[in-house]
């Protein structure tokens, strides 16, 4: 990420609420009308409601479909076609991709070795220099308006970071920030990265957080375009293969937490019928 700063993130009380409720894209889930004091010692008048938000699992999906559909989810954010930021789990096949700073100069192979390994390279509008996604690696794009939410870009950002630590935490991952290179850190291997665009206000692209990814394709970069800077993942921390669906739940509950969200689960057909149908219902099947 391109921004530098000393700033934290904005301290929104946690609340920890259901991710597997279902609703309707153009109208906000249920606010968790439950007792906050029941699970969080502040007084209630010190945490307010959660803000809905929708969580969308789409497994594997080529970077190319994922960057498509988060341009079209954020243009009807933007039209009000959804009213209800989004935020996507996924993982990605191999590829590379560029950020604004572009980064083939910290390519450290050929072109046509990639060409003959099978692994394309992408040039996208998100911030940062050159990284690598592929199987393995959890990639979460949040689509949210932060005009609306109150939350400037390095905030959010710092927000994104404290998801990411506070999850590898769990698992005993003695994970830091850098805030002269965003993103977090184990000594001085990188686990998570972030990168983001904004749109009218609007957040997309987001973080990617090495859990079982296979490590060797970092090794032909200098990720994120900085030198003598090696990649490390929960599996390599901790010596053995972890549950991707474990570690997206943990990260779900930390976006909850960390910006106090209610997460509500949509379905991928869900989404794309509301993108394509904005003035119909969808089916009560397409829900989850």
């Amino acid at each position: 990420m391109e921004t530098k700063s000393n700033h934290k993130p904005r301290n929104l009380r946690p609340e920890f609420t259901d991710t597997n409720s279902t609703g309707n894209l153009n109208s906000k889930p249920a606010k968790n009308n439950g007792n906050p004091a029941a699970r969080n010692p502040q007084p209630a008048t010190r945490n307010p409601q959660p803000e809905p938000c929708y969580a969308v699992d789409l497994g594997m999906m080529e970077y190319n479909e994922a960057w498509k559909l988060q341009s079209d989810i954020v243009s009807a954010r933007v039209k009000g076609i959804i009213d209800t930021d989004i935020i996507l789990f996924l993982e990605h096949p191999t590829v590379f991709t560029l950020g604004r700073r572009g980064g083939l100069d910290h390519l450290l192979v050929s072109e046509e070795f990639l060409k003959t390994s099978g692994i394309p390279i992408v040039h996208v509008e998100r911030g940062g220099n050159i990284t690598f996604h592929g199987p393995g690696q959890l990639v979460v794009y949040p689509i949210v308006n932060l005009n609306a939410r109150g939350i400037g870009v390095v905030d959010f950002v710092a927000a994104l970071e404290d998801v990411m630590l506070a999850t590898v935490r769990t698992w005993g991952i003695a994970a830091e920030r850098n805030l002269a290179n965003r993103g977090i850190w184990v000594g001085n291997d990188k686990i998570g990265s972030i990168g983001l665009a904004v749109r009218k206000g609007i957040s997309f692209h987001g973080l990617a957080l090495n859990i079982n990814v296979d490590l060797t394709p970092f090794s032909w970069i200098q990720p994120c375009g900085l030198q003598g800077v090696c990649m490390t993942s929960m599996k390599q921390e901790l010596g053995r293969e972890m549950s991707m669906d474990d570690v997206c739940a943990a990260v779900k509950k930390q976006f909850e937490s960390v910006l106090n969200l209610n997460l509500s689960t949509a379905s991928f057909s869900h989404l794309q019928h509301q993108l394509h149908n904005p003035n119909q219902r969808p089916p009560a099947e397409l829900g989850v």
